[in-house]
């Protein structure tokens, strides 16, 4: 009951900032209380009156997942409203949101930019959106490529650096597109999706291969080499974490396998940072 109150509480709230100017209602006579009417609410978002005023009273009433998506476009929630209106309805998540969230949060860069790993951020379709400095040094300037050529599986997929070991290549393509299919089957945006399969499949013949497979994955983390002049090469192990702020992005996190890459990682962030002499 305590979540029916709190839910309740929550939608008076929501349409008590709305004024009517804001939603392509006129002023009419002076209200008695601040922003919509109930009435107001239901006939904008397309469902009975009874049945939101119920809903809004807290009562037993379910509504559907395009209802509840209708409510909070009516409502202008945020995106964190949103799902905290499908979290006390219907105690899950939302479906995922049309939109990608592309912009790299203040708070990411920064902890990207204080890490002494290369740490970079992929949207659902793979998309590097951001980076640090080290990820420059370490595997590629993604500043001097423009989005569309900033795909990180494509780049994996046929990127000649990563032939170099025919076996190895094989193994990481088959888990890369075991990933990928995973990736697929959640995503709000298949045809952005399917752009890059239908490309895939004249480019690659291990994608051709392991696409019709069944083997999925649901988490990926590898090993790969990066052969630096002057220093050496470094082995890295990379893991994935989802960021709670934006929905759909993932940051990379590659930290070095032993001490004398650690070592070399540690030469190459120096030189990095060193300051560059007239």
């Amino acid at each position: 009951m305590a979540q029916r109150e709190e839910l309740s509480r929550f939608l008076k709230a929501a349409r008590a900032k709305l004024a009517p100017s804001e939603v392509g209602l006129p002023a009419g006579e002076r209200r008695r209380t601040r922003g919509l009417r109930r009435e107001e609410v239901a006939t904008l978002a397309g469902m009975s009156v009874t049945w939101y005023t119920w809903f809004e009273q807290g009562r037993e009433v379910q509504l559907s997942a395009p209802m509840l998506e209708r409510l909070s476009r009516t409502l202008r929630l945020t995106p964190n409203e949103r799902e905290f209106l499908f979290a006390l309805a219907q105690h899950r998540p939302p479906p995922l949101a049309r939109r990608a969230d592309e912009t790299i949060h203040a708070g990411t860069q920064h902890l990207m930019d204080a890490l002494s790993i290369p740490a970079l951020v992929i949207v659902e379709d793979w998309t590097v959106i951001g980076w640090n400095r080290l990820v420059g040094r370490a595997f590629r300037d993604y500043s001097q490529l423009p989005r569309e050529e900033r795909n990180l599986f494509r780049i994996l997929m046929l990127h000649p650096r990563y032939r170099a070991d025919p076996d190895k290549f094989q193994d990481m393509c088959r888990r890369l597109i075991a990933r990928f299919k995973w990736d697929y089957s959640r995503t709000a945006q298949p045809e952005v999706f399917e752009g890059i399969i239908a490309d895939m499949m004249e480019q690659s013949e291990f994608f051709q291969r392991y696409w019709q497979d069944s083997e999925i994955m649901a988490h990926f983390e590898d090993t790969n080499i990066a052969d630096m002049p002057g220093v050496g090469e470094i082995m890295f192990r990379h893991t994935s974490y989802a960021i709670e702020e934006a929905p759909g992005q993932r940051l990379l996190l590659f930290a070095p396998l032993d001490d004398v890459s650690a070592q070399r990682l540690a030469q190459l962030m120096a030189e990095t940072e060193a300051p560059v002499l007239a």
